[in-house]
């Protein structure tokens, strides 16, 4: 039986029009309070979950986000798959703005002041996080990119900085450097914990404009960012549009099972209080 499909919308994306009979949902975590109120209904006969990541208004820094109540609340309300849209800069001349990338690695930059995962406070869990992007979902979102028309690659790296400024053009050369692809604010903590609550976990990492390490004579200016952002939030709507109705039922990839064999603690020793906290996302695994 499938599961409900999380969507996580990021700048630019903070309501889905054509979710059907959607409702509002207040969700209490143990973790604090989500990003913004949950939106259920239906999209092209799918049942779905929407989240705006900085809430309505964009009021949430990528640092403040509560990735931890975002995921739990997810996992709560029924998800098994979560479908992250997010804006994100190019470190790369052939990878342009207004196209989109689902990449396949990440690399963490940020102060580590983020919560990213559940396990604490008298547990630990070490989940197998080589491969961070469930490849079914990616391959079911790539092949839908490929029918919008709009230029879609298949895998990169996804560097995650800290923010909330920008880079600086020394740290955008360094990262050149190193490889990576694309740079962004917020998906690495969603990533690690959907992996932990055996949640799929794909991005659309919609391309606004070069990193600062780009010089041409063009004027990047803010209304051309915004220009492509509301762009590719459309193009993101048509890709989600395309490839929910075609996810199977059955999810045959290693995130159902994550969890297994991750729990290094003796069940003995768990604090009670951890043990409640904890009991949706382990619960099949410790009593």
């Amino acid at each position: 039986m499938r599961g409900k499909i999380g969507i996580i919308g990021g700048s630019g994306l903070y309501k889905m029009e054509k979710i059907k009979s959607p409702k509002s949902l207040k969700v209490r975590t143990p973790f604090g309070d989500p990003s913004d109120d949950y939106v259920t209904g239906s999209l092209d006969g799918v049942d779905v979950v929407f989240l705006t990541r900085h809430g309505k208004g964009h009021r949430i820094s990528p640092s403040e986000v509560n990735y931890c109540a975002n995921i739990y609340g997810m996992k709560k309300l029924g998800v098994d798959r979560i479908i992250s849209v997010s804006a994100c800069g190019s470190l790369k001349k052939e990878l342009k703005p207004l196209d989109i990338v689902i990449p396949d690695q990440f690399v963490d930059r940020t102060s580590q002041a983020r919560r990213m995962t559940f396990f604490r406070d008298g547990i630990v869990a070490h989940v197998q996080f080589a491969d961070p992007i469930c490849p079914d979902l990616a391959k079911a979102l790539y092949d839908a990119g490929k029918k919008t028309g709009r230029t879609i690659h298949m895998g990169g790296t996804y560097l995650n900085m800290e923010g909330p400024q920008f880079s600086t053009r020394a740290e955008s050369n360094l990262y050149r450097s190193w490889g990576m692809d694309i740079i962004g604010m917020t998906n690495i903590g969603e990533a690690r914990l959907a992996r932990e609550a055996e949640i799929c976990y794909a991005t659309l990492a919609c391309i606004t404009d070069y990193d600062c390490w780009y010089q041409s004579e063009e004027q990047v200016s803010l209304e051309m960012i915004i220009g492509n952002l509301l762009k590719n939030i459309e193009t993101s709507k048509a890709i989600l549009t395309e490839a929910l109705p075609k996810l199977p039922g059955h999810r045959g990839c290693v995130c159902s099972s994550a969890l297994k064999d991750a729990i290094v603690t003796d069940p003995n020793v768990i604090p009670a209080d951890t043990k409640k906290k904890l009991k949706l996302i382990m619960g099949k695994y410790v009593k």
